[in-house]
């Protein structure tokens, strides 16, 4: 039996948000198709008071702004892009061709083949997630793709050195200064400026997400990516001090970010309520932190640690860190999640900046359907068939029957046309 110790804002209330959102994102994107560069500037200028003569960095505007990040910095970059890039060639390697022969003369195969181009925005503001370009350039370069390009909003009028440098590492083959809905509008749907990409990724705000929704269809995107979430399920063995520094971790991303705690203990479950108000008097990013764990918030208290694996598939959060004596368990028997951090050693942060896995995850209850980005998601799966004379004059026979049974005579047609002339004349 589940019992709900502090929840958060229903579904109805957040739901009313999103309709703003979404004509404010509607209205945007049509303008920017009618309209193109000029209407791409004024956005910029209005929201993010960037108006430049080029969207667009050059080579030497892209190797100077490299020069004035710190060389330190530089090399924690090229640390968890090395991760990043590692696990990704491994994800490659995993993917193969297929080709067999189900009948004597029917080929049947598959092929991967990489996008063409992508589009990658990474999100800046109070935030600038320089890990962002790590997750998407340098995984769409791993996959094979040819042309990609990355977006990135200034900072209250200033560049983001490092999130450029960033970007400029991964491989990114055209930098924009770009940021908001201008920037994922220009992306898919192309200006006089900006040549159109097949595909969109990456995370960003309210505004940004709802942008890669709309615009969904005319190009390919990586998945729907709301607020940041993180569920922690916990036994008896965790302590709150962990579990309330890992949720309110998670929840600094944004006053919408749920954060939620699974667990067997009633003790752990008020400890850690208790903690997460005594780590809010003193959490620098306390006033983002405050509002989501005051308005998302949840803990729920389980029987069991198999009650607590239907409760956290049925929340199917992006991050699940697992505080249990046995983590093992839930990789055995969970379903829906975005990614699993197994044990006290590891932490969302960890997945977000600099261990590998990719920090694109599906949010929302996607996890019920969809996993987070990867080179797979670059790459399509394509089909293709040959077929011998004398398999075609086999084959066909049963697909004109099959075909006639639906009354698609045409597509009849096509099948006894080569039984006709290939099979063996009477």
């Amino acid at each position: 039996m589940v019992r709900i110790i502090k929840e958060g804002k229903s579904k109805e209330e957040v739901s009313k948000n999103d309709v703003e959102v979404s004509k404010i994102v509607g209205d945007a994107i049509k303008d920017i198709e009618v309209r193109g560069d000029q209407a791409v500037r004024e956005y910029s200028d209005k929201f993010d008071k960037w108006s430049p003569e080029s969207f667009r960095l050059t080579e030497e505007q892209i190797q100077e702004i490299v020069a004035k990040v710190p060389e330190d910095t530089i090399e924690d970059i090229k640390f968890a892009q090395k991760n990043i890039r590692e696990f990704a060639e491994a994800q490659l390697a995993s993917l193969h061709d297929v080709e067999v022969e189900n009948i004597p003369g029917v080929i049947l195969g598959h092929k991967n083949i990489p996008v063409n181009s992508v589009g990658c925005y990474i999100p800046g503001g109070r935030y600038p997630m320089v890990a962002s370009a790590h997750m998407s350039v340098l995984t769409a370069k791993v996959a094979g793709v040819k042309r990609v390009i990355a977006c990135t909003p200034p900072i209250n009028g200033e560049v983001p050195n490092a999130t450029i440098a960033a970007m400029y590492l991964a491989g990114a083959d055209e930098i924009y200064l770009l940021g908001g809905i201008q920037a994922m509008a220009a992306m898919a749907i192309g200006t006089e400026t900006i040549e159109l990409v097949d595909m969109i990724v990456g995370p960003g705000n309210a505004f940004v997400a709802e942008a890669k929704r709309q615009l969904f269809g005319r190009v390919g995107i990586d998945l729907f990516a709301g607020p940041t979430e993180t569920l922690v399920v916990a036994d008896e063995t965790a302590d709150a001090e962990m579990v309330a520094t890992d949720i309110l971790g998670q929840g600094e991303h944004g006053p919408t970010s749920p954060g939620a705690l699974i667990t067997t203990s009633e003790k752990l479950a008020y400890e850690t309520i208790e903690e997460i108000e005594r780590q809010l008097k003193v959490l620098p990013t306390a006033d983002v932190a405050r509002v989501s764990w005051a308005d998302y918030g949840q803990v729920l208290l389980v029987d069991s640690l198999e009650e607590a694996v239907v409760e956290a598939d049925k929340l199917a959060f992006e991050h699940v860190e697992i505080l249990t004596e046995n983590p093992d368990y839930f990789l055995e028997n969970m379903k829906n999640y975005g990614c699993l951090f197994l044990g006290p050693e590891t932490n969302v942060a960890y997945g977000d900046k600099v261990i590998g896995t990719n920090h694109t995850l599906p949010t929302k209850g996607a996890a019920r359907y969809t996993g987070g980005l990867w080179v797979g998601k670059f790459i399509k799966t394509v089909t293709y068939q040959k077929v011998t004379p004398e398999a075609t004059a086999y084959i066909g026979e049963y697909a004109a029957r099959l075909c006639q049974l639906e009354n698609f005579a045409g597509h009849a047609e096509q099948a006894l046309l080569r039984v006709r002339r290939y099979g063996n004349k009477k």
